[in-house]
């Protein structure tokens, strides 16, 4: 067990609440039903219950709300679905998929703050049961153990801690429009090379010069890939759909062929240029290149098309990503029921606007170095991200270690608010509630 600040006690959230009513709403009355997909995970909070009709409402609503209590998922996948409850929520019912937390005597907010630490979800975690949906119990939950620190502390902890997760919140809200404000960039750059605008001034001193074409006049290929079946180990990777990102191979999650006759067949060169020819209908008619980083062949789904000596193959990466080629894959792509398609004849049909290979190379030279920048941008935001996401957990533990503020030696130690609540309980538990006896009708006499 460990060590606590002066004043401080263990207690078992049982002792520091009280048991909630469960009954089943009336059919004709209107409620708000609460349960896990109402909760926001990341605001821990109540955003989008369900309005329903008594009569409407699943069997599992059951439990009765109110402001302050604090809703804690018993199931493992979603035990980060806790929320303090707003006045908003008063007298509502939520999913017996919760433990309601009543709090008696104590700041509530405190409780609600805890069961956000990582200690608790993964004690929680430890106790859960059940193979098919593993789930805590109530008695799981409300026989934790938790620090309790005196109530004018628990005050000051839970007012310091809303103040400051408030801002890594806002914090975290800005680093999450980078990776859009990233990919808008990379767009931007893209458009700007295919249409000329990025070497606009370094062809002033150029003679160049151009020209519409379509891709099988200045391209060569247009091979598919194999449809051998793929093994999770063996001598050479087989690139698929998934390992084309943003432009490049990603060299994770790889399935092998040890075919002699298949690597033969489908061996790729570096240059060749990758075309995803079935996929979602957002992501068909990705491309990447490869570079020779390892010896691969390629599968089914994807078109491989070289470059020739009017097409140099990084500028056909280039220009078969942008937005120009984006749009003309969602125009001519065949859709499926859950797949879209681009058949080599229409990739062969691809018209676009080609530059001399000088300008070409001075493109791709220009694309890679913007990237370049975009991509150093990208691992301080990654790096930034990972430190923001860890702050929020460092700053609960610290303040449940009695780190986080000051300790006041005027204040009234945990011990006498544990043996205060239990007074008043016994005090309550004592008072038996006087029944009301039904008076017996009185019979009336026949003269």
């Amino acid at each position: 067990m460990s060590e606590l600040p002066q004043g401080w006690a263990h207690a078992q959230i049982e002792d520091i609440s009280i048991k909630g009513q469960q009954r089943k709403p009336e059919n004709d009355h209107e409620i708000i039903y609460v349960d896990i997909a109402s909760i926001d995970r990341k605001l821990k909070k109540i955003c989008t219950p369900q309005l329903l009709k008594g009569s409407e409402a699943p069997s599992r609503a059951r439990k009765i709300i109110n402001e302050g209590d604090v809703l804690v998922s018993l199931t493992r996948p979603n035990l980060n679905a806790v929320a303090h409850v707003s006045p908003a929520y008063n007298g509502q019912f939520a999913s017996t998929g919760f433990e309601v937390i009543k709090t008696t005597g104590i700041e509530s907010r405190y409780v609600f703050l805890l069961t956000r630490t990582k200690k608790f979800i993964d004690d929680i975690s430890g106790a859960t049961q059940g193979a098919l949906y593993p789930a805590a119990k109530s008695s799981d939950i409300r026989s934790y153990e938790i620090p309790l620190a005196p109530l004018n502390e628990q005050i000051r902890i839970a007012n310091k801690l809303d103040s400051l997760l408030a801002k890594v919140d806002a914090a975290q809200a800005h680093l999450e429009q980078i990776p859009t404000l990233l990919k808008r960039f990379r767009q931007s750059v893209l458009a700007a090379a295919t249409s000329g605008e990025l070497t606009r001034e370094w062809r002033d001193n150029q003679d160049a010069n151009w020209q519409l074409t379509l891709l099988k006049n200045v391209a060569s290929g247009f091979n598919y890939g194999s449809s051998a079946k793929s093994k999770p180990e063996g001598d050479v990777p087989v690139l698929r759909m998934g390992n084309l990102q943003g432009g490049n191979i990603d060299w994770g999650n790889l399935v092998f062929t040890s075919d002699e006759v298949e690597i033969e067949k489908y061996i790729l060169e570096p240059g060749d240029v990758l075309f995803n020819r079935t996929n979602s209908p957002e992501l068909v008619g990705k491309t990447s290149i490869y570079r020779g980083e390892q010896k691969a062949i390629y599968a089914g789904y994807l078109i491989r098309i070289r470059g020739t000596e009017l097409l140099d193959s990084e500028y056909l990466n280039i220009q078969l990503n942008s937005p120009h080629a984006r749009d003309y894959c969602w125009q001519v792509k065949t859709d499926g029921v859950s797949q879209s398609n681009i058949n080599a004849k229409k990739i062969q049909a691809y018209q676009f606007e080609l530059p001399s290979i000088k300008e070409q190379k001075e493109i791709v030279r220009r694309v890679e170095s913007l990237f370049t920048l975009a991509d150093v941008v990208e691992k301080q935001y990654l790096e930034a991200k990972q430190r923001v996401d860890r702050l929020t957990q460092s700053l609960l533990a610290k303040a449940f270690r009695g780190e986080l503020v000051p300790q006041d030696p005027n204040d009234e130690p945990a011990s006498e608010l544990l043996k205060r609540i239990q007074a008043e309980r016994e005090a309550l538990a004592a008072i038996k509630p006087v029944r009301k006896t039904r008076r017996k009708p009185v019979q009336k006499s026949h003269s």
